[in-house]
């Protein structure tokens, strides 16, 4: 134990004082690669400690809203600017989502890196984890700043630079948006056998987790077929809801931490943008959950103001979690069932879901006569259900790919914000000083 504590400090420290300029120093990658099974397994199970997930689809999305006064006293000018949408200078200059998501990454192919360095024995466990780590932060990366995947055009848009191993001298160049795709479909795919079923601890991914980040990339990518194939696996496995009517509305964070719902228990880093008294849920939105809608109560806190603030936390306290859950697992089988011209499946396993989130006694079961009819129904409950999931942004993006036509407004001190429909700030800016390190392109503006 002391050697493993040991050798993760010295990967912490490697990663605070090197990850967020990963070229621009040397690092001697051998003074954090352990050379056991077990001390690999000890930085996957503490990588949480190493960076949390990203915050700029969130603060971007339409799913919260700040005060003017709240806008006004935010300390962070980059993350004002993402907030309205401004096309470059969205980036902190230290603890940036950049930061975060390769500072991880790092960490990952460390441990990949070293199973096959030294040749460690039955790692097939250990090294599924990674695989399945990497992948579900390649997605988090993507959903930022790359532009919706379109299987037309994917090979002509720029993705991001895939660093498959430790050493920090390998320069950086951007890949496709395709060869970014196919790295995330190609780690997961070759993490599922690896991995069990079930893990000692929901923290470490497994075989249903894996599954469920190809069925979430696959949403993505507009493959309904495979989206359909393995979120279907995925819930044949393990497919547990939680019943909303055993849960406390009058707490104040009704929903626990690793619930029997979540799959893998991922949380979302400190923004003040996200912070549980600034981000507010706009009214309109809060009157669309029908009075009988548990999640009505035990998702929101309005204040003697009337402002309305979210409180569903899958964490069981203030901190937003990003965690994969059976309930999207639900509603991504449920929209590629509509996808495929299968109204009726599509919302027996909506309804799956809903039965759960309604009062016992009340919920009456959702039909749709088409499938437009269908996959409006389940866009509408998939927002309902999976707020500060960090998803929305991802989301808005495919649905303005296939013609949603979907419009954001912010109004901050009288002044209107917009972002049109499938426009190029979708692709969040690169920090300037990446771009200016690396010599890499930045995304179009």
């Amino acid at each position: 134990m002391k050697t493993i504590t040991i050798l993760f400090k010295l990967a912490l420290l490697l990663l605070l004082l090197n990850c967020s300029r990963f070229l621009e120093e040397k690092s001697d990658s051998s003074l954090a690669t352990p050379e056991t099974l077990a001390d690999n397994q000890a930085l996957l199970d503490r990588y949480g400690a190493l960076g949390s997930n990203a915050t700029g689809g969130e603060i971007s999305s339409d799913d919260i809203y700040v005060t003017d006064a709240d806008f006004n006293t935010m300390p962070y000018e980059a993350q004002k600017r993402l907030y309205t949408w401004q096309p470059a200078y969205v980036s902190l200059s230290t603890g940036s989502d950049w930061e975060s998501c390769y500072g991880r990454i790092n960490i990952f192919n460390t441990v990949l890196f070293n199973l096959k360095q030294y040749q460690i024995g039955n790692s097939d466990n250990v090294e599924g984890q990674a695989l399945v780590l990497r992948a579900s932060v390649y997605l988090e990366a993507v959903s930022l700043w790359g532009v919706a995947y379109d299987s037309r055009t994917a090979a002509s848009h720029l993705g991001l630079p895939l660093r498959l191993d430790p050493d920090m001298n390998v320069p950086s160049v951007r890949s496709t948006l395709q060869e970014t795709y196919a790295l995330i479909l190609a780690d997961l795919h070759r993490a599922v056998p690896l991995l069990p079923t079930t893990q000692l601890a929901v923290s470490r991914p497994s075989k249903v987790t894996a599954l469920g980040y190809l069925a979430r990339t696959y949403l993505y990518m507009g493959d309904y077929a495979k989206a359909l194939q393995y979120g279907q696996e995925a819930l044949s496995h393990y497919s547990t809801l939680l019943d909303f009517n055993t849960l406390n509305p009058t707490a104040s964070y009704p929903i626990k931490d690793r619930n029997a719902e979540v799959l893998l228990p991922t949380s979302m880093a400190y923004s003040p943008f996200l912070a549980t008294a600034k981000a507010k849920i706009k009214e309109s939105f809060y009157q669309s959950y029908d009075s009988n809608d548990l999640r009505k109560k035990l998702y929101f806190k309005i204040l003697a103001n009337g402002e309305i603030l979210f409180k569903g936390n899958y964490s069981g306290s203030s901190g937003r979690m990003t965690c994969l859950a059976t309930d999207e697992l639900y509603l991504t089988v449920a929209e590629a069932q509509a996808y495929l011209d299968d109204p009726v499946s599509a919302m027996l396993t909506l309804n799956q879901l809903l039965s759960k989130r309604w009062k016992t006694g009340t919920f009456i079961p959702l039909t749709a006569a088409t499938s437009a009819e269908a996959l409006q129904l389940i866009r509408t409950e998939r927002r309902k259900e999976i707020l500060f999931r960090g998803l929305r942004w991802a989301d808005l993006k495919r649905y303005n790919r296939e013609g949603a036509n979907i419009t954001l407004t912010k109004t901050i001190n009288g002044q209107v914000f917009t972002l049109p429909p499938n426009d190029l700030r979708y692709a969040i800016a690169i920090p300037e000083d990446i771009i200016a390190m690396t010599g890499m392109a930045q995304n179009p503006r």
